[in-house]
């Protein structure tokens, strides 16, 4: 996969420079929008790969230019912001962002993150997403025959536990918050459920993981919800 052209949307000059200087150092392709306005244009007008998006802009608050963008396009969209809390972060995530870093970040998070979204882009593009099967290090998901696998091994999941399998699967890489996981698999009433949303993750994790202290597949993000992690190449025993 080529260089990805990254939309790049900070209104802040010294972070602005700070994130294009790393990407060109790494040789990404990237354009620059210093407001929402112009966000919404740059990315109709260059369809870029991923978006890079403050919301704190000087005219459309960053979680709207969100929306826009999500009325036509399901590019991966990374926020970078000041807002620390996790009702901005949900807000964010809740209206189609695919991950969230807080300011002040690192020059090495940053990159890890594009890395992750670069891997999503290639399952997607590949197809992988839509087969029968899912391989990730160890985990085989057969969609077909509705069987999970660790190793030889198959996993014996509760139909809500293989749901929410198959959920995180489809999405790896991307952060779901606890309203769309349980509004995906319980329906409307999920203020009612995340109480029993972390009572299935964690049984799920205890026949997915290891170690429930070093997980491998399925990773926390406290108070917003889950991520299924990308493996690379299976584990060795």
């Amino acid at each position: 996969m080529s260089k990805l052209q990254i939309l790049v949307v900070e209104d802040d000059t010294p972070v602005r420079n700070l994130i294009t200087t790393t990407l060109k150092t790494h040789n990404y392709r990237f354009v620059v929008a210093t407001n929402g306005t112009e966000a919404v244009m740059e990315a109709a007008s260059h369809n870029p790969d991923i978006i890079l998006l403050d919301l704190g802009l000087p005219d459309i608050d960053g979680v709207e230019v969100i929306r826009r963008v999500r009325s036509w396009s399901h590019v991966p969209i990374i926020v970078i912001s000041a807002r620390s809390e996790d009702t901005d972060k949900i807000d964010a995530l809740d209206a189609g962002a695919d991950d969230y870093l807080t300011k002040p970040f690192s020059v090495e998070e940053l990159l890890a993150r594009l890395r992750v979204t670069q891997r999503r882009l290639i399952l997607m593009q590949s197809g992988n997403h839509l087969q029968a099967m899912f391989v990730n290090g160890h985990l085989r998901i057969d969609y077909a025959s509705g069987c999970a696998y660790l190793g030889e091994e198959e996993m014996h999941l509760t139909p809500i536990e293989y749901r929410l399998l198959c959920l995180l699967a489809q999405n790896i890489g991307k952060v779901l918050t606890h309203k769309f996981i349980t509004q995906s698999v319980w329906g409307n009433s999920w203020g009612n459920e995340v109480g029993s949303l972390r009572v299935y993750m964690a049984t799920l994790r205890k026949k997915l993981e290891k170690s429930a202290g070093s997980p491998q597949y399925i990773q926390t993000h406290v108070g917003i919800g889950y991520r299924m992690l990308k493996i690379d190449n299976p584990l060795k025993d």
